[in-house]
């Protein structure tokens, strides 16, 4: 399996870490050509608006968003910003998951926080099911999504942090900054 991670920007190189250490090849994604051979593809967290302008750039936006047409693609933070059709501001985006968000919904830098989440989809990853550890950093909220769209994650609130769309997956936190890598063997599993 190769799964590329989107290395313009952001925390690529801890979920290429990640995904090395389940063995799976994780080659840097910078420009088109690298999707070629991909399996799927992560779009991690930074900075959507510059992630968003460096694809416009490098003449990565089309071709980006027609391999979200057919291959497993996981946004998580800023990833999760790009993929959606929705930002409520005027940026750069693939507009392939039918969800809007809302940036820095949390508020700035200081507002960040970590918090433990019981996902049910990641049940079968470990016995028991314990809780996920979540990492917030200026995260956006999947503030709504349309009927195809299955949400799979919340917090205690019932904000939605993460969803699914057939074989695209957004999550509004950072599960590359934790030990626990079960979100990374769910979106293999996604894959396969």
């Amino acid at each position: 399996m190769k799964v590329g991670v989107l290395a313009l920007q952001g925390d690529f190189l801890e979920h290429q870490q990640i995904l090395t250490r389940l063995s799976v090849e994780s080659p840097p994604v910078r420009l088109a050509e690298h999707l070629i051979d991909l399996d799927g593809l992560v779009i991690p967290g930074g900075e959507s608006t510059t992630m968003g302008k460096l694809l416009e750039d490098f003449g990565m936006m089309g071709p980006l968003r027609s391999f979200a047409k057919t291959k497993p693609v996981w946004g998580t933070c800023a990833g999760s910003i790009l993929l959606s059709k929705d930002a409520r501001r005027v940026q750069p985006l693939l507009s392939v998951m039918d969800i809007q968000v809302a940036r820095n919904a949390f508020g700035r830098q200081v507002d960040s926080f970590e918090t433990d989440i019981t996902f049910p989809v990641l049940a079968q990853f470990s016995d028991g099911n314990p809780p996920f550890h979540a990492v917030f950093i200026r995260a956006p909220l999947i503030e709504k999504v349309e009927k195809n769209v299955e949400v799979i994650g919340c917090l205690p609130d019932g904000s939605i942090i993460a969803a699914r769309q057939g074989h695209l997956l957004a999550t509004s936190f950072h599960p590359e900054l934790t030990a626990d890598d079960r979100f990374h063997r769910y979106f293999l599993e996604m894959i396969q």
